[in-house]
Formats: C-alpha cells, structure tokens, sequence
C-alpha cells in the first residue's frame, strides 16, 4: 500500500494537495469564484511541498526548461488574486500544463490500473495506446 512508504509530512501534503485541486475545481464551478481559486492555489502549491520537500520544489519550479511554465503559474495565481479570474486561470492552467505535463503519461498510465477508470480511459479514442501523440 503506497501510504505505508510515505512519511507523516507528505501524507498531510497530499491531503492538502487534494484539497487544493477540490477548491480550485469547486472554484471554477461556483463561477471562477475568487476565494475559492486563490484558496485552491495556496494549497495545491502548499501540499506540493510538503510532500516533495522545500528544496526540491524550488528546483523544480526554476529549473531553466520549466522558467516559462512557472512564471505563467505564478503570473496566473496573481492575476486570480486581482480579480481577473478567467484570464488568470488560462494563464495558470497553460503554466501547469508546462510544468506537469511530463508527469501525464505515468498520471495515465497509474489511472488505467484503476478497477472504474481504467475501462473508461481505454475507450477513449484520443488516449489510445499506439503511443503516439499528434503534435
């Protein structure tokens, strides 16, 4: 069980990490409601290190491949804060999208070993396994 080899810290870290997700979908179903969103960054960002640590976060997020993923995040998380929600929820999602689009593929693979998911993903026509993706 993967919780057995996770520690203390990265356990409360995925908790918040999770809720962090859960306000920012909420967020954007209430309407891109602001407190919400800005809520649901503070904890994504929060939980993501606490579960890898300090110091491999800010590796990860200024390591110089992913500087433009990171600035359009944070550029995104401040325009939510100022009140222009949809524009600045464009701008964090195509900054995560630079940032954690290497993980999608182990995100999928991990999902379709799910008993309800799995048969979902493998029926969709655009995530089929021909291991080609169209750029």
């Amino acid at each position: 069980f993967i919780m057995a080899m996770i520690d203390e810290w990265q356990r409360v870290g995925l908790m918040v990490t999770a809720f962090g997700l859960f306000f920012l979908f909420f967020g954007v179903m209430m309407m891109f409601d602001r407190a919400l969103l800005a809520f649901g960054n503070l904890l994504f960002v929060t939980g993501v290190a606490l579960v890898i640590g300090m110091q491999k976060t800010m590796a990860f997020f200024f390591q110089a491949r992913k500087i433009k993923g990171t600035t359009c995040f944070f550029t995104g998380i401040v325009i939510v804060l100022l009140g222009w929600t949809i524009i600045g929820m464009i701008i964090e999602v195509f900054g995560f999208i630079n940032l954690f689009g290497d993980f999608l593929p182990i995100v999928l693979a991990t999902l379709r070993r799910v008993p309800v998911i799995g048969p979902i993903l493998d029926r969709l026509p655009f995530l089929q396994n021909d291991h080609s993706l169209p750029i």
